[in-house]
């Protein structure tokens, strides 16, 4: 399903006037919106709201507790993905989606962007659509993700980087470029729907359900969180010019044109695990020297039901 696909009519056993609302108030674009502000525009759109503070996981997952009806999430990529996971595989809800975050990725990729209230008029007119998400088995456990999953210069990118430095795609390009002059990925054969392919040095292996992942990456300019499939993008290493270009290519959104750059789509997406880190969304796991396996990456089709509103003017 596309997202110009019509919606679903309605969530099966739920309420649709019932929503909860999750408001991060350390969020960027927050002093644009408050919970009074959002809860009265939501009265106004028909719907029977509640706001919930969640300072922590454990608040989160209490006020997520048996909820129905609609989820309304006003904060940046983490706390958007905390409440997908938790709603995951569970009937009667689905989540809609006020960004206030700096990347912003999740909803960007549903065509979702705009300060709070203005984003809640339009979901008035909204669709329901359904949403993949991912589904991870590795040596190291079982993990989930919304945006995406991979390893290489980015992943270990990630293992060093600081987030208290703040958010910034710049930082985060030059952090990688810096990485990639001494970087020496193992060869990997990759397994894709069940069929292999060659041995390569991969400087970069992504997963990705959305369209970009991290501080707005977009790695994967093609990708539908609601089509039932991963895009799988893979960069040569042995192209050191072509993946010096794909860093200058991200600003033109022209990443996977480059001719260092592998895309595919799959559903069942296999890694060879030799102890590389890896990162799940902005979370690491880090690398474990001498372990060795397979990492399994699938796609769980339509896990959530998300509302997605018409873009602005339209």
């Amino acid at each position: 399903m596309t997202l110009d696909s019509p919606a679903a009519p309605r969530v099966a056993g739920a309420d649709v006037t019932d929503a909860t609302l999750i408001f991060n108030r350390g969020a960027g674009g927050s002093e644009h919106a408050s919970p009074d502000l959002l809860v009265e525009a939501l009265h106004g759109l028909g719907y029977r709201p509640v706001y919930r503070a969640t300072d922590d996981e454990a608040d989160l997952a209490s006020a997520l507790e048996g909820v129905r009806g609609t989820v309304f999430v006003a904060g940046g990529d983490g706390t958007v993905r905390a409440v997908a996971l938790h709603l995951a595989g569970k009937g009667g809800v689905r989540l809609g989606i006020l960004p206030m975050g700096t990347a912003n990725n999740i909803g960007r990729t549903l065509g979702i962007e705009g300060a709070p209230p203005d984003v809640l008029a339009r979901y008035g007119r909204a669709r329901t659509v359904p949403f993949d998400l991912g589904r991870v088995t590795a040596p190291w456990g079982e993990d989930r993700f919304v945006e995406a999953c991979g390893c290489g210069a980015f992943a270990d990118v990630l293992a060093e980087y600081d987030p208290e430095g703040g958010k910034s795609p710049l930082r985060a390009v030059q952090a990688l470029a810096s990485t990639l002059r001494g970087f020496e990925p193992p060869p990997l054969a990759l397994t894709l729907d069940g069929q292999a392919h060659p041995e390569a040095a991969c400087a970069l292996v992504e997963v990705m359900n959305t369209r970009a992942t991290g501080p707005r990456l977009r790695l994967a300019t093609t990708a539908d969180p609601t089509d039932g499939r991963l895009n799988v993008i893979r960069v040569d290493a042995e192209q050191r010019d072509g993946m010096l270009a794909s860093l200058a290519a991200l600003a033109r959104d022209e990443f996977e044109a480059l001719p260092s750059v592998l895309s595919d789509e799959a559903r069942v997406v296999e890694v060879p695990y030799v102890g590389q880190a890896f990162h799940v969304d902005g979370e690491v796991r880090p690398a474990q020297p001498g372990v060795t396996g397979t990492v399994r990456i699938e796609v769980w089709p339509g896990a959530l039901q998300v509302l997605v509103p018409p873009n602005e003017g339209g």
